[in-house]
């Protein structure tokens, strides 16, 4: 059997919009997990959120954090170092994101042209950022514990969105869109960061006799550089039941369901375990 890999985005694709739940997705983990198949976590998420969902998930694989801002690789992971990596706590890390004060620096600048109405995370208090996103106030203090990538929205007297991503261009940094923010980041992508990862894992599984098939699943804007990388892309529906209408490719497969519903449906079809 071809060794297999599978990435997969969070908010609103393994984990329910939400409620944040993963439980609708157990039957598709529990095979992944009982087949060895590594479950790569790939998420706008900061690594002091990712790490308790990975304990809850048993999930012991790499993850990427902030849109692929930073890539970490649990120390013994593999038989070889990491090219670029630095020794962080149990972690070899490799980061490609701009880093977080020099983001804060230059949505201050953009607001300056685009209007007060121009918010990151920064900006906001625990209490409206769990307000914003239907997180806990735990939670919300680990959210806001970012690296390499500034969720923000626009609102009231805020420029249009065309006007923020040139303004961000010009100082050398870029903008995407996610479930319920827009982000602000530099040259990283989940993309980038996957795309360093799979060659690590085809060289783990060099001495296998059939090619490593990749898997991917997400639901939005922010998911399309992994989507568009992989050899088995899956699409989730969005709560209101249609597909983000800016990710379309040929081989693209669209789960039937909402977040972890489809999530869990696409896989287990994947992995022949529902026809």
């Amino acid at each position: 059997m071809a060794p297999l890999i599978v990435f997969t985005d969070l908010d609103g694709t393994l984990l329910d919009p939400v409620t944040y739940s993963f439980d609708a997705a157990r039957e598709a983990l529990d095979l992944l997990r009982s087949r060895g198949i590594p479950l790569v976590l790939v998420s706008s998420k900061t690594r002091a959120e990712i790490e308790p969902l990975r304990v809850r998930l048993q999930n012991r694989d790499p993850f990427i954090v902030e849109n692929g801002g930073g890539l970490f690789v649990p120390q013994g992971c593999f038989g070889f170092p990491l090219e670029g990596a630095l020794p962080r706590s149990s972690y070899q890390v490799v980061e490609w994101g701009a880093a977080y004060p020099l983001l804060r620096q230059a949505l201050a600048e953009i607001r300056q042209v685009a209007g007060d109405g121009l918010r990151g995370f920064g900006d906001m208090t625990v209490e409206e950022v769990a307000e914003r996103t239907g997180l806990s106030l735990p939670e919300a203090v680990r959210a806001k514990q970012r690296e390499y990538d500034e969720p923000f929205v626009f609102e009231g007297s805020a420029r249009p969105l065309e006007e923020i991503q040139r303004l961000a261009e010009s100082r050398g940094l870029r903008c995407t869109r996610g479930g319920r923010f827009h982000h602000l980041m530099g040259q990283s992508d989940k993309g980038r960061a996957c795309r360093e990862l799979i060659q690590c894992y085809r060289r783990h599984y060099a001495g296998e006799a059939e090619p490593l098939i990749t898997i991917a699943l997400g639901d939005s804007l922010n998911d399309l550089p992994l989507l568009a990388l992989v050899d088995r892309p899956v699409l989730v529906q969005k709560p209101d039941g249609f597909y983000d209408p800016a990710i379309q490719f040929p081989n693209l497969t669209r789960a039937a369901g909402v977040g972890p519903v489809g999530w869990n449906r696409a896989l287990l079809e994947l992995l022949g375990e529902r026809k």
